[in-house]
């Protein structure tokens, strides 16, 4: 008779006896540091950021430099930006404009700019929100020349002067480059789960923020155990990121993707959605939708489109990775998005613990999922005399462990895996997982090798 299996790995996470309090305290302190640092898509915003995560959580992390040229796929890495100074003042030297009051000021990506303009010269370079006069809009030109600030429409009101200095002391150097950051955390299989996240948007607590927070504990947690299953951390600038990480993979590297989430939008106070991958059906759409559903967390399952965060890039045909987005209320959905109102306040502590806690709990079931192949599949075994089934049968109904036990022996034929047995049976898949268990060190079940 074989030994008893270890437990699942990953089934106690390191950091699981901390309060949810205690965990989202902790999260939303890394976003507030986080914060203030002007990010891009390339520049030191995105490097410092990067390197607190080093120091914070993830000594292991890696950054990547991307030559600004590199051709990346159909794109081209873009000049890095460096912005030292942005603002609009008055003849008197007053700053009504300043990007060291808001990091969102400024348009992304802005050429340089030092000029004296009139209002109406001013005007077409200027971003406001008619609809939401107190905030500030979030706006880019990473691929086209232009120069602009946005403004709270309350700002843009009350411009009245007939002159103005205009300053974005800015630069775009075509010798930089583009900087990412990658964590590999080797398991018992080479079999990897992608968990990736962007990190190019300024002063965003939930569309940046609360995705990258989750990741970085994420990582740390996983970084403290065993697991099985071998994990790759992303914090990627949007788009041009992650298209730059595939065109630097192999073949080989990405066969070894079986499982991936895109984090991002974890922050928010919206029920969770799930994106699922293109064709939606591999095993990290199964997954995610049992632990929702079994969870008892108020949901919404969704088809792919292509629009969206990088599970578009993953999931393109040429690479089709089995890759979701795991988030809460979704991009565009909600009316802070891509305003000033994203802000650390609209970001709350016990929302990114349950954001975490949520995925803990689907990385448990990815460790715990495998076939197995029934080893005395011609008739029912004997349960009894292993000390796996009640002595006296036939009184009510039969103790739900014990039908596990059943189920999973009637299904492990080697076809179906441990999370289709539970979603046949109805039983919590933490059940099933517990039968599988006993089952194999009773030597009835042999687990099988992951199928491509």
């Amino acid at each position: 008779m074989q030994a008893a299996p270890a437990p699942p790995p990953f089934s106690e996470p390191a950091v699981a006896a901390a309060p949810a309090s205690g965990r989202g305290a902790s999260l939303h302190a890394l976003l507030r540091e986080l914060y203030p640092v002007p990010r891009s898509l390339t520049g030191d915003g995105v490097r410092q950021t990067l390197q607190l995560l080093q120091r914070r959580l993830l000594p292991g992390l890696v950054l990547h430099e991307v030559p600004s040229g590199t051709p990346v796929l159909d794109w081209t890495v873009p000049a890095e930006w460096r912005l030292r100074d942005a603002y609009v003042a008055t003849a008197e030297g007053e700053r009504i404009i300043d990007w060291h009051a808001h990091n969102l000021h400024v348009l992304g990506y802005s050429q340089p700019v030092q000029s004296w303009l009139t209002l109406d010269e001013l005007r077409p370079h200027l971003h406001a929100l008619p609809a939401q006069p107190e905030l500030i809009p979030y706006r880019t030109s990473y691929y086209h020349a232009n120069w602009g600030f946005c403004v709270s429409q309350r700002q843009l009101d009350a411009l009245n002067e007939p002159l103005y200095e205009v300053c974005i002391d800015a630069e775009l150097d075509p010798t930089g480059s583009l900087t990412y950051g990658e964590l590999l955390l080797p398991g018992e299989v080479d079999d990897e789960v992608l968990i990736s996240c962007h990190i190019c948007h300024p002063s965003l607590a939930n569309d940046n923020l609360s995705g990258l927070v989750v990741a970085a504990h994420l990582a740390a947690a996983l970084g403290q155990q065993p697991h099985r299953l071998s994990y790759r951390f992303l914090f990627v600038p949007g788009t041009i990121g992650s298209i730059t990480w595939l065109s630097r993979q192999t073949p080989a590297s990405l066969a070894r993707i079986r499982h991936g989430l895109v984090a991002t939008l974890l922050g928010g106070p919206g029920a969770f959605t799930y994106k699922r991958t293109r064709l939606g059906r591999a095993d990290i759409d199964r997954v995610v939708a049992q632990v929702l559903r079994r969870g008892g967390y108020p949901h919404e399952l969704r088809d792919f489109v292509p629009y969206g965060y990088d599970e578009r890039q993953y999931c393109s045909p040429g690479f089709d990775l089995p890759v979701g987005c795991l988030s809460r209320t979704p991009h565009g959905e909600f009316p802070e998005y891509h305003t000033s109102a994203d802000n650390c306040d609209f970001v709350q502590p016990d929302q990114l613990a349950e954001s975490l806690q949520l995925y803990e709990e689907v990385l448990r079931v990815l460790e715990g999922n495998q076939r197995y192949q029934n080893r005395q599949p011609y008739g029912e075994p004997q349960l009894g005399r292993r000390g796996l089934y009640g002595a006296v049968k036939g009184q009510g109904n039969p103790r739900q462990a014990e039908m596990a036990l059943l189920w999973t022996l009637s299904y492990s034929d080697g076809q179906h895996d441990l999370l289709a047995i539970a979603e046949r049976s109805g039983l919590p898949f933490e059940v099933i997982r517990r039968a599988a268990d006993q089952l194999q060190a009773a030597d009835l079940l042999a687990p099988l090798p992951a199928t491509a």
